[in-house]
Parts: structure tokens; C-alpha cells; sequence
């Protein structure tokens, strides 16, 4: 069965991507920044290119959605990278062609926070999709990079979703009926995602999640199962937001960056202010295969299954991140 996980930012080393294969994950939507300026991306895309070179044995990049199957038939995981926010491209549209071309596949408009194209989750006032957001978003959808608002606020997700002429995605999170966390979502964003041909990945970050840590494996399952009813089969995905092995001077990173001098928390406190403990079902990568099993148990056939684990994202790939001009080629 292909599996695909629509999100991690793990401390990237061999034995991570050895658990990637161990687990019989195929690819990855790795995140490549959140705060990082170009030249800091610059960094970032270089630090990867080492990485494919030293572990070309088991990881290989992914620059379209068939690369994803060669990945697979190489016995290798494909690495697809993403933006966490839109700080790579900073005020230049020029920017999004360029990372694109640099393998950028996937770019968020936000972070939290309001940024040059729409506002985050976590302002008061959700202000929309700005004069700039619109161009990008065109460019975007000319260049085939997919626009993700998983940490964007409703108004700025519903404005992204009507304005881009592509499928728009949330690659990690979770229905805001399953759990009342500021980065999960309405169900009215949710069937916006689905009818613009986009995608959900749920999330497995414990913050995201009922009773947190100890969410179990059924609950975890039954709110796939409800949302399958609630935006279609086609349109569900994993993302789970794994962040093996890194230390808590990332976790300030993601949630300060340079913008602020008092401490944010995010969705922690003071009180819980580091990471929170993992799932006892989902350790790492390796613990995939529970997760089908989950998905057998609460009910899902087979083809249901292959779809949520991995055919919805190359699908989903194929319609958002094929360049514009590659499309008219085909055709």
C-alpha cells in the first residue's frame, strides 16, 4: 500500500529515514522553513541537497507527483518540501517561480500570525487575503505550487479557496468538531478544501487532538471516518505533523521567530511549554502500519484505506503541483 505523509519536520538524520522505510512510508512532505528569509531558504535547500547526496540510497527528491511512484519502485522515499509560511518569497512575486524551480512544491500563506498575503489563525481579526495575497496566489497557481492553509484563519482559508483556480489544501489538522484547537477547522472550511478538489491531512500532534497524548487509536480513527462523510473519500489525507528528535530551541523557533521578544507558547502554556509527549500508537514512522490496522478495524475497505493513506496525496499532487505550462504541453 503507497503511504504517504502529508507532513513532519523531524531533525533529519539516517536512522529517520531508515524508520521512514521500516514503516513503509514512501514519501514525505518535509517542511523546508517557517520564519527563514530567501537566502536563509537558500541554506535550507542546500542542507537537503547534502542529504539526498549522502543517503541516496534512501531518500530522493520529489519535483512532480510521479516521482513519487519512481521513488517507490527505487525502494526509496521521496521527500517533497514545503513552506510553512510565506517568508521565502518575502515582498518579491518574482520569488514564488524561483522556488518552484528550486523544488519548492508546497507553500503556506501564514504562520500564526498575519503575514504580506492573509492572516493567521491566532490574530484576533481575520483581515483576508491582501492586495499581494491575490497576486501570489495567481502565480502560485501559474507556477503549480500548492497553497496551504493549515495555519491560516477562516476567512483568509475561504478567500484563498474562492480566489485560486487550484485545489487549495490543509496538510495538517484536524475538524474543529473533534477538538476546539485555534489550528483545526470548521466544518465550513472543510467542504470549501473538498469542493475546490483540494485536501485534508489530519493532523497527529497531540495539541491538535482529543485528550491530547493519550488520544486513542479508535477515537483517532472515527474522526477520519466522520470527516470521510463530511468532505468525501477523495478529498482526506495524513499529516502528521512528526517532529522526531528536535529540540526544544526549534520548538521557539516555530512558534517566535524573530517577531517576538516575550515568549509565545502557542498551543502549549507556561505550564506545558515544551513538546508534548507522543501517541503511544504513533511513535515515529515505524508505527505506520497501526494506523491501517486502526483504519481496517473502524470499517474503511481496502481501496478506502489506499486512498487515505497515500493515493489522495499523488492525486492531489498531480492536479496543484504540475506547472501551468507543462499542463498545456500534455494537452
Amino acid at each position: 500500500m503507497l503511504i504517504v505523509d502529508g507532513l513532519q519536520y523531524s531533525n533529519w538524520s539516517r536512522e529517520i529515514f531508515e524508520q521512514m522505510r521500516e514503516g513503509g512510508v514512501d514519501a514525505v512532505h518535509a517542511t523546508l522553513v517557517y520564519h527563514e528569509n530567501i537566502r536563509e531558504t537558500l541554506t535550507r535547500l542546500g542542507e537537503w541537497n547534502r542529504r539526498f547526496e549522502a543517503h541516496g540510497d534512501l531518500i530522493m527528491p520529489v519535483r512532480e507527483a510521479g516521482d513519487i511512484e519512481r521513488a517507490r519502485q527505487a525502494g526509496k522515499v521521496g521527500i517533497f518540501l514545503g513552506a510553512q509560511n510565506c517568508s521565502p518569497i518575502e515582498d518579491d512575486i518574482d520569488m514564488v517561480a524561483v522556488m518552484r524551480d528550486l523544488g519548492l512544491l508546497i507553500m503556506q500563506l501564514t504562520y500564526n500570525n498575519q503575514s504580506l498575503l492573509a492572516c493567521g489563525c491566532y490574530e484576533a481579526e481575520d483581515s483576508g487575503i491582501t492586495r499581494f495575497g491575490r497576486q501570489v496566489i495567481r502565480e502560485m497557481n501559474r507556477v503549480g505550487m500548492v497553497i496551504d492553509m493549515s495555519h491560516s484563519a477562516e476567512r483568509s482559508t475561504l478567500e484563498a479557496v474562492e480566489l485560486s483556480e487550484r485545489p487549495v489544501i490543509i496538510s495538517h489538522a484536524n475538524p474543529s468538531s473533534f477538538h476546539a484547537a485555534k489550528r483545526n477547522k470548521s466544518d465550513k472550511v472543510l467542504e470549501a478544501i473538498a469542493e475546490s478538489g483540494g485536501l485534508l491531512g489530519f493532523s497527529a500532534y497531540p495539541f491538535h487532538l482529543k485528550n491530547g497524548p493519550d488520544c486513542s487509536l479508535e477515537d483517532y480513527c472515527d474522526m477520519i471516518a466522520r470527516t470521510a462523510d463530511l468532505m468525501g473519500i477523495e478529498h482526506i489525507g495524513i499529516g502528521t505533523d512528526l517532529c522526531q528528535a528536535q529540540p526544544t530551541s526549534v520548538l521557539e523557533w516555530m512558534r517566535n521567530g524573530r517577531w517576538s521578544k516575550e515568549m509565545d507558547y502557542g498551543e502549549g502554556s507556561q505550564g506545558n511549554a515544551g513538546w508534548p509527549r507522543p501517541l503511544a500508537w504513533l511513535r515515529d514512522s515505524r508505527d505506520f502500519p497501526n494506523l491501517v490496522a486502526g483504519l481496517r478495524q473502524r470499517g474503511f475497505d481496502e481501496a478506502s484505506i489506499a486512498r487515505i493513506m497515500g493515493q489522495n496525496w499523488v492525486e492531489l499532487l498531480a492536479r496543484a503541483a504540475t506547472p501551468a505550462r507543462a499542463e498545456e504541453a500534455a494537452a
